[in-house]
């Protein structure tokens, strides 16, 4: 696959969707001159199979941040620029999410609630508006040689079960409710269309993505793509975006989602 972005931030990078994306990054022919790889905690061990693949990849560049700690994520924004050098951020991937073990109505907690809204919907908004500075440098420095001639894309990974129209439907009709992570899911998609209305006038492109069902942590073992089948197309997904993709909510394989 050719490149996709010339600089790539993609967040909750050290495992799960947002590690296989990284790792498909580096693969790319060429690969991004920068990716920005964030996560919580880099320097735990739940960051050691990240910090060993940008020892080996000196393109990428592990960077702290907690999407529920809008400190880190202002203090992210220098770290970042310094390592673009005075570049554009040209695309974004919020990818950190939380799931919840509330599926049913008796097991709802505020708290609980709260915390996966603000991890899975304010989190990535707040991010794209500390970012929106590199984002608008990308999209004013960009030719049609980034991803799909757009200038500068902001992706947010959602799932297709906080579709009101797909969530329920026959297809899906074993998924219990899981109130605290539809709804924060649902926000999300709300929360992208209104940032591809307001940013489509800095020429930046804003678009929800459904990677299916993955194998991961959050995805079980039953679930039926890998990883990287998972994280492949995306990516392609992403590089064939045209500027009228601009709130889209699509899957993995490029396939519209109802709202």
């Amino acid at each position: 696959m050719t490149q996709v972005a010339q600089n790539v931030m993609v967040t909750g990078s050290n495992r799960g969707i947002g590690f296989g994306l990284v790792k498909e990054l580096v693969k790319m022919n060429p690969p991004p001159d920068h990716i920005i790889a964030t996560c919580r905690n880099p320097t735990g061990s739940e960051g050691k199979a990240l910090q060993d693949l940008a020892t080996k990849c000196p393109n990428i560049h592990v960077v702290q941040l907690d999407v529920t700690d809008h400190s880190t994520v202002k203090a992210a924004v220098s770290v970042v620029e310094s390592h673009l050098q005075g570049q554009g951020l040209n695309l974004l991937i919020n990818n950190a999410g939380r799931n919840s073990q509330a599926a049913f109505l008796e097991d709802v907690d505020q708290q609980d609630m709260l915390l996966t809204y603000n991890t899975n919907a304010v989190g990535p908004l707040l991010i794209v508006k500390e970012f929106l500075p590199l984002l608008k440098k990308a999209a004013k420095e960009m030719t049609t040689k980034d991803s799909g001639g757009n200038k500068a894309v902001v992706i947010n990974i959602s799932s297709i079960i906080g579709s009101i129209g797909a969530g329920f439907s026959a297809l899906m009709i074993s998924v219990p409710p899981l109130y605290a992570y539809r709804a924060s899911k649902a926000a999300l998609n709300m929360i992208t269309a209104g940032l591809a209305m307001e940013l489509k006038q800095h020429g930046i492109l804003c678009a929800l993505l459904h990677p299916g069902w993955v194998k991961t942590a959050m995805g079980s073992e039953e679930a039926p793509l890998t990883v990287q089948t998972s994280a492949e197309g995306m990516l392609k997904v992403i590089a064939n975006l045209k500027p009228s993709s601009s709130g889209a909510f699509l899957d993995w394989e490029g396939n519209e989602v109802a709202w």
